[in-house]
């Protein structure tokens, strides 16, 4: 089975640091099993039940929350969202589940959307929700929390917002749009509510036959520090159905429970932009 492939997210990343693994990570963790590659004696890499491959679970360094040890040692993620045959074929909205790989194509979290159906069906895109980021152990790692909140632009008073936890119940983040009339931005708040960086994103946030970047700026320097990129599929793809494939970059040395954060703002921004298959296609 062909593992999936990182895109444009597979080359050398920026800000001078080095590709994930190749050599010890940061915040006192250990390097992984084999440094990525397949272990010695012949042995195989470890792999998804579908024979994907999948990221051994290192060792968490001091203080970081169980299961975002991965996130210590990668500047990039690469999401993908699973393509629901009844919903492409018949409008009726589902569950939303994604599989969240590192640069290498391994496996590194899958995540679930928690809603139950009339609110899918009565509230579309903009609907809240709960959604559980599980390790490749099953382990729920990371807890996403989105309340019902207007969309509309005209309406300062009532914007959107999302809660990060990890370990679920334990608030690591938080995500805030805030209200602008033309570039739509959000703000990204660490555990203390103190906010850390910002999110930019285009005038015209539409995927029509090319990626769309949202910048990830840092509040301190006022410098971009990373990007959000929401990914071209391809015609088919995003013409009949609202399955997405996104790129997420970030400093390597950026703490754990940021890039959290910043992972939750992805499923924000998706599900604000490009949920509806008329998004994708530019009908709006």
């Amino acid at each position: 089975m062909q593992q999936p492939q990182p895109g444009g997210f597979g080359q050398a990343p920026p800000y001078g640091g080095q590709p994930p693994y190749g050599g010890q990570p940061p915040y006192g963790g250990q390097a992984p099993p084999y440094a990525g590659q397949a272990p010695p004696y012949g042995g195989q890499a470890p792999y998804d039940g579908h024979g994907g491959a999948v990221m051994a679970p290192p060792q968490p360094p001091p203080g970081c929350p169980p299961g975002l040890q991965y996130l210590a040692m990668i500047d990039q993620l690469v999401v993908k969202q699973k393509v629901e045959l009844l919903e492409a074929f018949s409008g009726f909205e589902t569950n939303n589940k994604y599989k969240i790989f590192n640069s290498l194509g391994q496996m590194v979290y899958t995540s679930k959307e928690d809603t139950d159906c009339c609110t899918r069906q009565m509230c579309g895109p903009s609907r809240p929700f709960d959604m559980v980021v599980s390790d490749n152990q099953g382990m729920e790692v990371i807890h996403l929390n989105r309340p019902l909140r207007c969309q509309a632009c005209c309406c300062p008073c009532c914007l959107q917002e999302m809660e990060v936890s990890s370990p679920p119940g334990t608030v690591i983040g938080t995500i805030e749009q805030q209200w602008t009339l033309i570039y739509p931005q959000f703000v990204i708040k660490d555990e203390g509510g103190n906010p850390v960086l910002k999110i930019e994103g285009p005038l015209c946030p539409i995927s029509c036959c090319g990626d769309v970047d949202f910048k990830v700026i840092s509040v301190q320097t006022g410098t971009e520090v990373g990007l959000i990129t929401k990914q071209w599929s391809g015609f088919a793809k995003e013409a009949f159905t609202d399955a997405d494939n996104f790129g997420i970059s970030f400093p390597l040395d950026l703490d754990v429970k940021v890039k959290a954060t910043l992972l939750g703002a992805l499923f924000l921004i998706d599900f604000m932009f490009f949920e509806q298959k008329q998004n994708n296609n530019h009908d709006n």
